[in-house]
């Protein structure tokens, strides 16, 4: 079993904390609650951590931020939603299109309707259907901006050839070598 060194297990830190100070400091209020940044960085998440860290840097990022903010009735669903919604994207660019940029960007479509599916589930399941289709479409536009300011930083990346840089700096094996092959990097 191979184990995940500090290198690794800091670089997962900083994108959480990322999704953190983008979700708490540049928000929006709204009648409901707030709309954010966070939700791009948590796309970003996705596309350089993989499927077996980003969901819980996207989880831990977000629900952290609703802790501090005081909306503590949403810490659960919030982890939730944003672990399912990195966690699609990941499997999806992952597994069906082997890590490509149109992989990463069917994965965040996909993983923004699951996003907006659970936390649609969690307003009418915690409140009402009514308190549920009032707060849609300011969710559904969180999410929509998340994935396109994340596609821009995605585009940015991959051209200047950054995001070769940062995933080899998240995913240093446990001797602090970078993974040669695919499978090393499982």
């Amino acid at each position: 079993m191979k184990k995940t060194n500090i290198r690794s297990i800091c670089f997962t830190g900083v994108m959480a904390a990322l999704v953190f100070v983008f979700t708490f400091t540049f928000k929006i209020p709204l009648g409901n609650g707030y709309t954010h940044l966070g939700d791009a960085f948590i796309f970003l998440c996705a596309y350089l951590l993989g499927g077996k860290k980003a969901p819980f840097a996207a989880g831990l990022g977000a629900a952290l931020a609703d802790l501090v903010s005081g909306y503590t009735m949403w810490i659960v669903p919030t982890f939730i939603a944003k672990f399912l919604m990195a966690g699609v994207c990941c499997i999806v660019a992952e597994f069906l299109f082997k890590k490509s940029m149109v992989g990463w960007a069917v994965g965040a479509l996909c993983g923004a309707v699951v996003h907006i599916g659970a936390y649609s589930l969690a307003w009418y399941l915690m409140f009402d259907k009514a308190t549920m289709l009032a707060s849609f479409p300011a969710l559904v536009l969180q999410t929509v901006v998340g994935v396109v300011v994340a596609t821009v930083f995605v585009v940015v990346f991959h051209k200047t050839k950054t995001d070769t840089k940062l995933r080899s700096m998240a995913n240093y094996n446990a001797l602090g070598k970078k993974p040669q092959t695919a499978q090393e990097e499982k």
